[in-house]
């Protein structure tokens, strides 16, 4: 979907005069999602983006995990960007470990392939209509900071400018123009040089799932998008030193998948071909004073378990609100401090777990050999390693820390539980945290919650007769869809619990 320029939301100089709220640098999903939230939340925000208007559909992501999926659901899109790709109940690594995603206790107990300019298509839509402004062909140049807010260098097709804004939020990729102004390192290393990849028909067709195979010097990965095309990519050591602007050769990638897998499935009629490298690379901090980072400038990871992508859209979900929080003023400007210490531990979590996936898949010597072996046979036999790995991968098993003293649930991922006024992740839509109380019927609400209800800071919500039983007696879900609070259904306990969150 493409919006031409005559939209006010997309006309360059056209935006309302600033101060603004927040200004994203970066249009792709990360920036998108966030810019969607924080419009959604009634802020005024306005997004920067260095490529000029249009979506390329030259994509290299192209998994949307359960997680994700799930947050997405939150906004109403996850059933719309289902329809577009190939659903995949199961990830075969190394050509033998099986990740048997079919069974997650999820509504989307699978990965989806489709290409990542699905997933823009639908976020940019939900953000210009829910306001927010998206100015194309506008390149960060540097920025300075004080105790009220950003002062924002930019370039447009008519010369320098600057945007003021209370919050700036870096999404803008790899080589971050606002990570470069901060001064902020991004230590790592390349992991991986001259990955090719196209997008192919086959003629013989392999088993519906997402497959990786190495045998020493090379290494290959499959998947079906659901079109009728195949994202296939190699990987040749002999070869690993070309730049990534060198055009890839249909035959070399051939070969590749053929060495890979046994057979090249007779595959045939490429609609692109790409070449990169792939960096494992992490800010030291997600924020600095009034300025944040999300998305691939904040982490680099290995294309190993499809995870990049994923990461920065649910950095993007645990932003949002916390940022709508503080700016709508009943939320402290010390809430932002736990956007870094929730997601700077799963970006590096993300950075371990993709990082030995790919050291297996490029596995050459008697002991990596051996290594990817016992791996096997722990993941496939060990139950616990097992849906630890599951987790991981899909997003599902990722939690944040508790208080010494919460409950166990703090921090965990909430289930979709069936409330009496229907999903919890339709209830979720509206933006807010939700409190979820026993099936109506009992004592009536706590004055706290009816006071948080009115002030629009939560949605009161009971659950079904003949639901989760082994869920709290009540307990409060963040915006974002994670636990806040949980404990037993009386009040004291309840007002007690709430009060840091939306006292």
């Amino acid at each position: 979907m493409s919006h031409t320029s005559q939209s006010p939301a997309v006309d360059g100089r056209g935006t309302p005069p600033g101060p603004h709220s927040v200004v994203v640098a970066g249009a792709g999903p990360t920036g998108l999602l966030l810019a969607g939230d924080l419009a959604a939340a009634g802020v005024d925000v306005v997004v920067v983006e260095k490529r000029p208007e249009g979506i390329s559909n030259l994509t290299r992501a192209f998994g949307v995990h359960a997680r994700t999926l799930e947050l997405l659901d939150a906004r109403g899109l996850a059933d719309e960007l289902v329809a577009t790709g190939q659903v995949i109940r199961e990830l075969r690594l190394f050509g033998a470990i099986p990740f048997d995603i079919g069974a997650l206790p999820s509504r989307f107990p699978f990965l989806l392939v489709t290409p990542q300019y699905e997933v823009e298509k639908l976020l940019l839509r939900r953000a210009l209509e829910n306001g927010a402004v998206i100015r194309y062909g506008t390149e960060v140049l540097g920025l300075t900071q004080d105790a009220e807010g950003v002062t924002v260098s930019v370039r447009d097709a008519e010369g320098d400018t600057t945007l003021r804004a209370r919050y700036l939020v870096g999404a803008d990729g790899t080589r971050s123009a606002v990570r470069e102004a901060l001064g902020l390192p991004f230590p790592g290393k390349v992991v991986i040089r001259s990955v090719a990849l196209a997008d192919v028909k086959f003629t013989e067709q392999p088993s519906l799932v997402v497959q990786v195979h190495g045998t020493g010097d090379a290494f290959g990965f499959i998947a079906p998008f659901g079109d009728g095309y195949w994202r296939v990519g190699g990987w040749d050591r002999a070869h690993r030193g070309e730049p990534d602007d060198s055009p890839v050769a249909f035959e070399e990638l051939r070969s590749l998948i053929e060495r890979a897998f046994g057979s090249d499935f007779g595959m045939h009629d490429p609609r692109w071909l790409s070449r990169f490298h792939s960096d494992e690379r992490q800010v030291p901090r997600y924020r600095v004073g009034r300025v944040l980072l999300a998305g691939d400038s904040a982490h680099q990871h290995s294309p190993a378990g499809g995870q990049g992508m994923n990461t920065g859209l649910q950095d993007a979900v645990n932003l949002g609100w916390k940022l709508a929080a503080v700016l709508d003023g009943w939320a402290s400007d010390a809430l932002l401090d736990t956007y870094h210490s929730e997601r700077h531990p799963i970006g590096r979590a993300v950075l371990r777990s993709s990082g030995l996936n790919l050291r297996l898949a490029m596995a050459h010597n008697p002991l990596e050999i051996a290594l990817r072996t016992v791996r096997k046979l722990v993941v496939t036999h060990v139950r616990p390693v097992t849906r630890q790995a599951v987790g991981e991968i899909t997003g599902i098993g990722h939690s944040y820390p508790a208080a010494r003293g919460a409950h166990p649930l703090v921090g965990r991922r909430a289930p979709d539980l069936e409330l009496e006024r229907g999903r919890l992740y339709e209830v979720l839509r509206e933006g807010r945290f939700v409190m979820v109380l026993p099936p109506a019927g009992g004592s009536g609400a706590p004055t706290a919650l009816d006071t948080a209800a009115r002030r629009g800071r939560l949605v009161l919500a009971h659950r079904a007769d003949g639901g989760d039983t082994t869920a709290p007696e009540a307990f409060l879900v963040r915006p974002d869809g994670y636990y806040a609070w949980a404990g037993a259904a009386d009040g004291p306990a309840i007002e007690a619990g709430i009060g840091p969150w939306v006292g």
